[in-house]
């Protein structure tokens, strides 16, 4: 994801983040898992109940350390949505593959801005349906909580759950996107915490899973998905037309994606023997500013294949670009989302430092296809494997591709020089710093995520050398695929390739604030001797300790 980007250049003031007021309450932790659903309601109607009873129901909530309980979890989606354009509407029906590992009542899930309809649990091999009632949303921990008329029996089955939502004008979740006077597209935008807003679901990244898309959208319009259509119908009575996307490879929610328009596109293939289909999406009319990015997005797809020992595991690599789009990009595992201006260029007649940006930021993109898709952190707080190593290995790539731009001497003003100077503030936080609520996570897409977490990754790759970096990368990503990852496993498995202590020198580099600053001074009687001390570097001038 581009939201924060450090390069040069990005246009000044071109980043917004808009956080609705239900980001900004705490979810704090009230019962344990453990300890049985009974005592989950209790709790919560206790925190109603009590003297403090205002304040602790706005921060009431299921939720544990800022995750679901781990009772019941999800394998594979199958939603299916229908958008209405005249209302902004879009009514939803998922079916969720679910393994119960303890006898319920009750089911907690992620849910914001969603009514929740019919509610039924089938067990595995044909036992009775079990329905549900759902309760009021909780929107402090955007979660709700399912009670069923029963209890849920330890095993497999499927949880079905009717709902409606909104297209709305927030740029998150399944939203509006105006692309004429009177025409909409309709977008998705799920990091870090958003797919919540378009299915109930399991909205952590480690609780990965398998999705099935169909979209039932009006007869001319287009729709798009991570993966490619295996049907699509034509309903000419009710004027709609019917798009059922293939199944996903195991994924985490933040990466799923569907777009609903009209498009033009251009297109060509990359990868051993042309296997991956690639394409730019626009709008009507604007497909021939999608050449120069298709071309570095076709050599840069090549060029991680080789880089990482790892190919691409999709069928295709769409991109599309949306005109209105809160981050510069979004790594949307086969179906990646653009704003415009990070996509869509004339390529013959746009300024090297127009082009340098649309090229950095599909490289950006396009290195999150491995990390972060194929394998992803475990929580927020890893972000940084994500974020700062898409933004180093997209330098690179870029490096490659086109050398003239001399992209390393750049780096060092552009990333590494604004990493020092945030670093330096007392507000500053560590590369890895601990995060539960939503306001949270969306608070570390910072330039210390971003720009430090990629300027000490450059120096592992000085430090260890590009052979065993090269090596310990294709080691990581073999032994994590499909599932998750924290920072200690990228530690060791750069450590075992280059038989150096990568932890014991970049631990602290990561989980420590700031930067130090050496004194060195003379002491003693006109001896040579000299006085060390090592502190914080801080731009006030303070003590740093």
């Amino acid at each position: 994801k581009v939201l924060f980007a450090c390069h040069r250049a990005r246009p000044p003031g071109s980043v917004t983040i808009t956080l609705d007021a239900t980001h900004l309450a705490a979810a704090v932790l009230l019962v344990l898992a453990s300890l049985g659903t009974p005592l989950l309601l209790d709790a919560m109607k206790r925190a109603s109940d009590d003297d403090g009873g205002a304040a602790a129901a706005a921060a009431a909530g299921p939720l544990v350390n800022g995750r679901l309980p781990g009772g019941v979890t999800p394998s594979r989606y199958d939603v299916r949505l229908e958008p209405d354009f005249s209302t902004f509407k879009f009514a939803g029906d998922v079916r969720i593959a679910v393994r119960v590992a303890t006898p319920t009542t009750v089911l907690a899930l992620h849910a914001l801005d969603i009514d929740i309809g019919d509610v039924t649990y089938t067990p595995a091999g044909g036992g009775a349906a079990v329905t549900a009632s759902a309760g009021a949303p909780h929107k402090p921990s955007e979660t709700v909580v399912l009670t069923f008329a029963s209890q849920l029996g330890a095993g497999d089955g499927e949880l079905r759950i009717t709902y409606t939502g909104e297209l709305n004008d927030k740029m998150a979740g399944f939203y509006r996107s105006k692309v004429g006077a009177d025409e909409y597209m309709a977008v998705t935008q799920f990091e870090p915490t958003d797919a919540r807003r378009a299915l109930p679901c399991w909205d952590e990244p480690a609780v990965k899973a398998k999705f099935r898309v169909t979209l039932v959208v009006d007869e001319h319009l287009t729709a798009l998905n991570n993966m490619p259509a295996e049907s699509e119908t034509h309903d000419a009575a009710a004027k709609k037309r019917t798009f059922v996307f293939g199944e996903t490879p195991v994924m985490s929610t933040y990466l799923l994606a569907f777009v609903v328009g009209r498009f033009d596109h251009v297109a060509a293939t990359a990868g051993k023997d042309g296997r991956v289909a690639m394409r730019v999406y626009t709008a009507p009319g604007k497909r021939e500013q999608g050449a120069f990015a298709l071309d570095v997005a076709v050599r840069v797809l090549n060029y991680y294949i080789d880089y990482f020992g790892v190919d691409y595991p999709l069928p295709k690599s769409d991109m599309i670009a949306i005109p209105d789009f809160s981050a510069g990009a979004m790594e949307n595992w086969g179906l990646i989302t653009y704003r415009e201006t990070a996509l869509l260029i004339d390529g013959a007649k746009s300024s090297v430092a127009a082009r340098q940006r649309v090229a950095y930021v599909v490289a950006h993109e396009l290195a999150h296809q491995w990390f972060g898709n194929l394998v992803t952190m475990e929580w927020w707080k890893q972000l940084w494997l994500n974020e700062g190593f898409a933004t180093y290995v997209g330098q690179a790539a870029v490096d490659h591709l086109f050398p003239e731009w001399s992209m390393w001497t750049a780096f060092v003003a552009d990333y590494a020089n604004r990493a020092l100077g945030d670093d330096a503030l007392e507000s500053s936080h560590a590369i890895e710093v601990e995060v539960e609520t939503s306001a949270q996570v969306n608070e570390i897409f910072d330039a210390i995520s971003y720009c430090k977490g990629a300027s000490v990754i450059r120096m592992i790759a000085e430090f260890v050398g590009d052979a065993a970096m090269r090596k310990g990368l294709n080691a990581y990503l073999v032994k994590h695929a499909y599932a998750n990852a924290v920072t200690e496993d990228l530690w060791a498995a750069l450590g075992a390739a280059s038989g150096k202590d990568v932890a014991g020198f970049m631990d602290k580099w990561v989980k420590v604030v700031g930067y130090p600053v050496v004194s060195v001074a003379r002491t003693g009687d006109g001896r040579a001797s000299l006085s060390v001390q090592q502190a914080r570097f801080l731009a006030s001038g303070a003590d740093g300790g």
